[in-house]
């Protein structure tokens, strides 16, 4: 007779803890296809509301300019946060460094509410002393959103800066390459994994953030996450479990792609 060996106490907790994560999801996508307007209620299985998601305008328009937003305050993020880290980790003498770092990982540990709040009453006196902004919208969002994710690429792009052999850097600068050059030709290759994940990390709480794009939007900018907001107080609708599906598609794919290229590229290395 075969005794089943019982999972240890890792193994229960892990898989207790992947389903505490992803049954909920489960149920969302499920429930996505119910034929209901009461997502409570299952009523037979339909995909009506992915139609009716197409249809609703005012998702689709959120939805764009939440891919807009998210991806302008990623791109000058990046720029920003690397400039902020490579000050901060090769100009170690510099007067203020230490004042300089705190400012920059400040938004990280800072409430969202006074962040909102905060750069709220920037725009206002900005208003009133130049004439700019006139009105919130897409370009208040942009700089809010790009404020707060700089110090996240900092971080990202900090630590990896601080693993480049340097030796490397003086040896091309004492054949002759100039600093720009050397820091676009040997470091910017070597830091390029930290940049995309600072990228990528800059994109995703740019699209998901709701409390600070609520501070400083306007009636005419309106992004996905505050569309959400809005219409999951109202009661939960169909529409919104079927775009979450959606969302949740569209992430799996791309995990599961860069799976597969990482997977190939970790073969090549190894025939290599």
């Amino acid at each position: 007779m075969v005794r089943l060996k019982a999972p240890g106490f890792s193994k229960t907790m892990l898989m207790l803890g992947m389903l505490f994560l992803y049954l909920p999801m489960v149920v969302l996508i499920v429930y996505s296809f119910n034929a209901s307007r009461l997502v409570s209620v299952w009523a037979g299985f339909s995909t009506k509301w992915y139609g009716a998601l197409l249809a609703n305008e005012q998702i689709l328009s959120a939805v764009w300019m939440s891919l807009r937003i998210a991806f302008y305050s990623a791109s000058m993020a990046v720029c920003l946060g690397t400039l902020c880290a490579f000050v901060i980790t090769r100009f170690k003498k510099m007067r203020g460094r230490t004042l300089l770092s705190s400012m920059i990982t400040a938004p990280l540990v800072m409430p969202e509410v006074i962040t909102g709040l905060s750069l709220l009453l920037l725009f206002v006196q900005m208003a009133q002393l130049i004439g700019w902004p006139t009105d919130r919208g897409m370009a208040t969002i942009w700089i809010a959103h790009t404020t707060f994710c700089s110090a996240y690429v900092a971080v990202v792009v900090s630590a990896r800066l601080r693993e480049v052999d340097r030796s490397i850097e003086e040896a091309a600068m004492d054949l002759g390459c100039t600093p720009l050059k050397t820091f676009f030709v040997i470091t910017l290759p070597v830091i390029a994994p930290a940049l995309v994940s600072g990228w990528l990390l800059a994109f995703t709480l740019s699209l998901d953030d709701l409390v600070i794009a609520s501070f400083v939007s306007g009636p005419g900018a309106t992004t996905l996450p505050m569309v959400v907001f809005s219409s999951v107080r109202m009661g939960v609708s169909p529409e919104i479990n079927a775009l979450a599906t959606l969302i949740i598609a569209a992430v799996s794919v791309i995990a599961f792609i860069a799976w597969l290229w990482l997977r190939r590229a970790d073969k090549r290395r190894t025939r290599a």
